[in-house]
């Protein structure tokens, strides 16, 4: 197939299309990219919910980027159209712009989660907004011919008249992971390593408050905690006080390209610890990507992080800052123990998160589109930028 990753979506800061892409790729199809970068992430299009100039702002922004993006699609007309197109995450607005570009080619919509839940998560879908945002994600999946979600229990929320065009995929991690991986012995003492936006659904607080638990007890641990966010500074207030076991460095934020060696250099990766109904249905990033650079993971006890992470990982109830400090004390005093999770870890991830791994069910699902063109043997992935 020719495929064409298409829309604003920023892999720097979502890398999951570029797994879908890359996975895409390594199955022998021929991968291209009509993407022009929206530097605004979740954060701030959640943001532009709170205020009409945000919104404005928001809408501007977009309008030049798809300007961009409907003059360059006249390169991918007639034998050079695409048999098939991926819209990129965060790509609820694209994916209406790829339908009235590409009437008739058959759009993957990378979904992943909801404009609605996510607003909810973040203290700002009421009313109006909550409707306007259910709206939006309805028109989105019905632009779309495949709505790729990433656990069942998303699935469980498409519309019950769409949700047979809807298909589980893992989020998956990229390789710069896999590659990062370092066989290094557990550190003593143990380093922790923590990366995000501090939203509700990752439990910061939760992971401050079992790490001052630690500290009353005198376990020593190394932890880095990266990111800001909404529950930054609570997260920071707590574990203000001079730390003498548990040595504490915050960091704003690390590049895309620097984060899977810094990452790599730790022991244990934290997950979510969120209580929210949609931390209760998602498995983050941050899960798949630490496992595949050799680290041991501990995050909340749901449904689909057990469905997707299996064995490999350690649980603790969500929203529990004592049982995490119980996990974490128990890990500091046996590093056999974090060395033997590592090794799951590692052996779970390259068994089922590379890139060609988890396209396996969206390949299915293309392959019962009806219409769809001819395959194609070449494998090629060239990126297709216009000038902004």
């Amino acid at each position: 197939m020719r495929i064409l990753g298409f829309g604003t979506y920023n892999t720097a800061n979502h890398p999951r299309v570029g797994v879908l892409l890359r996975g895409l790729a390594e199955h022998g199809h021929t991968v291209r990219e009509l993407n022009i970068p929206l530097d605004t992430g979740t954060a701030g299009r959640v943001a532009a919910l709170a205020s009409a100039r945000g919104a404005l702002s928001f809408g501007a922004d977009i309008a030049r980027h798809w300007w961009h993006l409907v003059r360059a699609s006249r390169r991918f007309r007639g034998p050079h159209a695409p048999d098939v197109i991926v819209v990129g995450y965060l790509g609820h607005f694209d994916v209406l712009l790829a339908r009235l570009l590409f009437p008739r080619t058959p759009i993957v919509l990378d979904h992943l989660i909801f404009a609605s839940t996510t607003a909810t998560d973040r203290g700002l879908n009421t009313g109006i907004k909550d409707r306007l945002l259910r709206t939006l994600d309805s028109a989105a999946i019905r632009a779309s011919t495949i709505t790729v979600l990433d656990t069942p229990a998303h699935l469980a929320q498409m519309p019950e008249s769409l949700r047979a065009r809807g298909v589980v995929v893992p989020v998956g991690s990229p390789e710069s992971f896999f590659a990062a991986r370092s066989p290094h012995p557990v550190h003593t003492p143990p380093r922790v390593v923590f990366y995000g936006l501090f939203t509700p659904l990752q439990g910061a607080v939760t992971i401050a408050r079992a790490l001052r638990l630690l500290e009353e007890r005198g376990v020593d641990l190394e932890v880095t905690l990266i990111g800001t966010g909404q529950d930054y500074a609570e997260a920071r207030a707590i574990l203000e006080d001079e730390s003498t076991h548990v040595r504490v460095t915050w960091r704003d934020w690390v590049d895309a390209v620097a984060l899977p060696r810094e990452i790599a250099g730790h022991d244990l990766c934290l997950g979510i610890f969120g209580t929210s109904d949609k931390a209760q249905r998602v498995v983050p990033n941050k899960a798949y990507q630490g496992m595949a650079a050799g680290l041991a993971l501990i995050t909340s006890d749901t449904a689909p992080q057990r469905d997707m992470l299996g064995d490999a990982a350690s649980y603790v109830p969500a929203g529990d800052a004592s049982a995490l400090a119980d996990m974490l004390d128990s890990f500091a005093a046996d590093p056999e123990s974090i060395a033997a999770a590592r090794t799951r870890a590692s052996e779970r991830a390259d068994n089922a998160f590379h890139p060609a791994q988890v396209v396996r069910p969206l390949l299915a699902s293309l392959d019962r589109v009806p219409g769809r063109r001819g395959t194609g043997a070449a494998t090629h992935h060239a990126k297709e930028k216009s000038p902004r």
